[in-house]
């Protein structure tokens, strides 16, 4: 009997972890970044006038498919945002000072390079757009 609790349990909670993770997975939430600024020198690329689209991605994440999709359809589509994908794996130095734990994550940067918004886990359409930043006049 004993058996079957523990088993009814460890399955609970996994259902419950995993309810959790997915309500989570890929929505655009504010930064917590320090006033860090990151520049061409960083990225490899310039930065877009408007915004910059940075995902971190590793050979074999699946996901990252999926946001590198999503992130290459804004920027074709947005005057001012550009797209810039990071191999996680080449640029640890980067990866550590973002705190960066997943693949894919995307930071949005602002038109001066600064971090304004962050999604861990492959971004919705609508979420990377809204959390776009507004042209500077």
């Amino acid at each position: 009997m004993t058996g079957l609790v523990v088993v009814v349990a460890v399955l609970a909670a996994a259902t419950a972890f995993g309810l959790w993770r997915r309500a989570r997975d890929g929505r655009v939430v504010e930064a917590r970044v320090d006033d860090a600024l990151l520049g061409p020198d960083e990225l490899g690329e310039p930065l877009g006038e408007r915004a910059t689209l940075v995902q971190f991605s590793t050979a074999f994440c699946q996901p990252c498919r999926a946001a590198r999709a999503t992130l290459k359809h804004v920027a074709a589509d947005t005057d001012g945002v550009v797209h810039v994908e990071i191999d996680a794996e080449h640029h640890l130095d980067l990866v550590r000072r973002l705190n960066i734990l997943r693949t894919p994550t995307t930071l949005v940067l602002d038109g001066d390079g600064r971090i304004v918004r962050r999604a861990t886990g492959a971004p919705r359409l609508a979420d990377v757009r809204a959390a776009l930043p507004a042209l500077r006049a």
